[in-house]
């Protein structure tokens, strides 16, 4: 089990000191990057009394009325960090939370430090450093108010806002020492609450923009407005593999409000790119009008000539390790993907991990069992699609969009456009979804090519279907299993061989590694042109559905039920674990599965029911999943219920975080059943939702329970993990109702078909 620590000491050189005031408040900082060096902020802005707040590096204001605001670090798309993350700052600053307030934070890397929302880290990395603004701004202000009463600090109290001498019962509010308190030395050090004093934490609040978000106030960056901007779109390749060749703009430029047409290069042969600068179609052709309407009717009267490209390489910076890309020519299909896969599937991998002698206990075993799965690219398709806005001058770059990390694009932005990075200016909005796409930023290379090129304050804005043409992917996988049993059905071996186009998906030292004395795992790739990234739960959104299949189909073998027999290898892994290297604890996933069982009810006969099971660690938390599947008058299997249980440490915001984990059950059972992305000849075949099957409202389960073990370990991931696992309870409920096994995502398209 985990250790925690009831008392954390911080040092002031964690934190960053503004001088600058507004109202006489008080305002610290807190950067996680800059934690060891001291540094004077001169550039943070403070505002006066906001209407909402943000995070991003967690600033503190308060003001004379004793409001306090706070900026938030991270960006904002759907997670929830703007309400959960002033919540450390308050609980820690012994403010009521109705006198508390957010607002975004401006990019500053300097100042901020690494403001990217990404592999669920959010809580988890600023929960010692926000709650430490807290605690260090509430001692300030009991010196402040022990040096205007004259007595001993440690005779001074806080509470909602409040101080008071204990002794006299003498009374002050936060605003009326605020000013005083800024003359005060950040403390050397700090004592932070012991879980068991939390106020705010682990008791939930609504969301801090709700109101906006359902009142449809404008707050995204495709809502952003600015005085006389015009509006572009990109033509680009119709499938991977190609790159332009000539294009005839005259029909297009004699379009109503056409301003221009133009070719652009987001990237010059000689930029070396860093990991999050992925893009498929560097040279793009460029309608600017007036209006979208205008630019959306002009770019269809384009002739754009394409023409195959050969085989290239540029050189990648991935957070300091250098290396050459290499990029196949052709034109690529799915069916030839999905027979490389299993050719290269047939043929030994690279081993990455071997425990004990696992090819002779597959020799000597009573039973065995081997199974494949594949899966198919997947679009992220964000409910708002790409999108930024641009102005470029000689003086410098205004941009402003949706961004998962601006840190991560910042050098690609300054690098295209020819100026320093210290003239680029780039304002975060909410985003309306991310799921990683928008880590991977050349849109915003390419609205500020355009506006330098036009030499006006321009909105690139993507259609929906240059939006899922366009990149990036979730890979397309393939693994296959094999299990080894003894004539007492033990599991004695487990071979796990997983690859992909073109990455490989594995795991090696995830479960069930460390649970069985004979293991293998290899690995292999595939190169392609097709661009991929990040998607939900990288990797894990594959493994973990087709891991927990497999295993179900073990335990079946075994004459096991399926939770008792991963429980028992969790004994195992518990009490006599094999190798070093396992990155899962097995109490803890042993605790999920537990916890699931019990709420779920498991082992309980339910007439027309039909159950899966599933259990997956990823992003340092733990998640369990029992699938309720139901069938309709016409024979069609839907899901009915979900219950999960999620040891992620301790819950922040408890309702947030139980929307979190339905969001990714919803999103788990959409995926699985109907996501897919295919080519044919480098071409998408799914350009729009008409395709591209989404999953319904009546599609949905009707009921989802969430329930969190109760511990006192601080915050892992929440964004991901609930997602993962999903596949592989769901996989397991649909045998159950149907009578055979589903190996191939989407469920959808298996054969026989699902349908009724």
């Amino acid at each position: 089990m985990s250790e925690q620590k009831d008392i954390n000491t911080i040092g002031r050189r964690a934190f960053l000191r503004n001088s600058s005031l507004a109202g006489g408040g008080l305002i610290l900082g807190f950067s996680w990057l800059n934690s060891c060096k001291p540094k004077q902020v001169t550039e943070a802005e403070v505002m006066e009394m906001p209407e909402e707040w943000f995070e991003i590096n967690s600033y503190l204001k308060i003001g004379e009325n004793g409001v306090a605001t706070i900026f938030c670090p991270n960006p904002e798309f759907g997670q929830g960090v703007m309400t959960s993350m002033p919540m450390l700052v308050a609980e820690e600053l012994d403010i009521s939370w109705e006198k508390v307030l957010v607002e975004i934070a401006p990019y500053n890397a300097e100042i901020y430090g690494r403001q990217f929302t990404g592999g669920s880290q959010g809580i988890r990395t600023r929960w010692e450093g926000l709650r430490t603004v807290g605690a260090s701004a509430k001692q300030m202000l009991k010196q402040a108010a022990a040096k205007q009463w004259q007595v001993p600090v440690s005779e001074i109290s806080t509470a909602e806002g409040v101080l008071t001498h204990d002794p006299t019962g003498n009374t002050l509010g936060y605003g009326e020492v605020a000013s005083a308190a800024m003359e005060v030395e950040v403390p050397e050090e700090v004592t932070l609450k012991s879980p068991k004093d939390f106020k705010i934490i682990s008791n939930s609040k609504k969301n801090v923009e709700g109101k906006k978000i359902v009142t449809g106030k404008p707050m995204f960056g495709v809502d952003y407005q600015y005085d006389g901007a015009l509006v572009a779109m990109a033509e680009h390749p119709p499938a991977f593999g190609l790159k332009l060749k000539s294009f005839d703009a005259s029909q297009a430029k004699s379009m109503p409000g056409i301003v221009d047409v133009f070719k652009i290069e987001t990237y010059s042969d000689d930029y070396e790119r860093n990991f999050f600068d992925t893009n498929a179609f560097t040279e793009l052709v460029v309608v600017v009008g007036k209006t979208t309407w205008e630019v959306m009717n002009a770019k269809k009267k384009l002739q754009v000539e394409w023409e195959p490209f050969s085989d290239y390489e540029y050189t990648a910076d991935r957070f300091g390790n250098k290396s050459q890309v290499k990029v196949p020519g052709g034109l690529e299909s799915s069916d030839a993907h999905y027979a490389k896969m299993e050719e290269l599937a047939a043929k030994p991998g690279q081993v990455v991990r071997k425990d004990g002698n696992p090819e002779k206990a597959f020799e000597n075993a009573a039973k065995v069992i081997e199974r494949s799965y594949t899966c198919p690219f997947l679009a992220h398709n964000c409910m708002e699609p790409m999108n930024f806005f641009a102005h470029v001058t000689d003086e410098g770059a205004k941009l402003a969009g949706p961004l998962q990390a601006p840190l991560l694009i910042e050098g690609a932005i300054a690098a295209s456009l020819g100026l320093p990075a210290e003239k680029v200016d780039i304002e975060m909005t909410r985003m309306g979804g991310g799921f990683g796409r928008r880590a991977y930023a050349h849109y915003a290379v390419e609205a500020g090519l355009i506006s330098k090129k036009v030499k006006a304050p321009v909105k690139l804005v993507y259609s929906r279907e240059d939006d899922m043409t366009f990149g990036i992917y979730r890979p397309s996988y393939q693994a296959t299993y094999r299990a080894a049993l003894d004539e007492n059905n033990n599991l004695v071996a487990f071979h796990v061989k997983a690859g992909g186009i073109p990455e490989t998906p594995i795991f090696a030292d995830r479960f069930p590694a460390g649970a069985v004395e004979n293991y293998m795992a290899e690995q292999w790739e595939h190169n392609s042109n097709i661009t991929i990234g990040a998607f939900r739960a990288p990797r894990s959104n594959f493994m973990a559905g087709v891991e927990q299949a497999f295993l179900d189909e073990v335990a079946e073998l075994a004459g096991k039920d399926p939770i008792e027999f991963r429980l028992e290898l969790l004994d195992k892994a518990m009490t006599n674990p094999v190798g070093e290297k396992n990155d899962y604890e097995a109490d803890r996933l042993a605790g999920v599965l537990k916890l699931v069982r019990d709420k779920s009810e498991w082992g309980t006969e339910k007439p027309g029911m039909f159950r899966g099971v599933a259990a997956y660690f990823c992003h340092n938390t733990y998640a369990a999943h029992v699938i309720d599947v139901v069938k309709g008058n016409d024979g069609t299997p839907r899901v009915e219920n979900a219950v999960c249980a999620m040891d992620c440490g301790i819950v922040v915001n408890p309702d947030a975080a139980a929307n979190m984990c339905e969001g990714g059950i919803v999103d788990g059972v959409g995926n699985a059943m109907y996501g897919g992305l295919t080519f044919k000849d480098g071409a998408t075949q799914q350009s729009n939702f008409d395709r591209y099957r989404i999953i319904r409202h009546s599609e949905a389960p009707k009921n989802i329970e969430v329930h969190f073990v109760q511990n006192e370990i601080d915050p892992t991931g929440l964004g991901e993990p609930p997602f993962p696992p999903v596949m592989g309870a769901l996989a397991n409920a649909l045998y159950k109702a149907e009578g055979r096994r589903f190996y191939n995502q989407p469920f959808i398209n298996e054969k026989p078909p699902i349908v009724g």
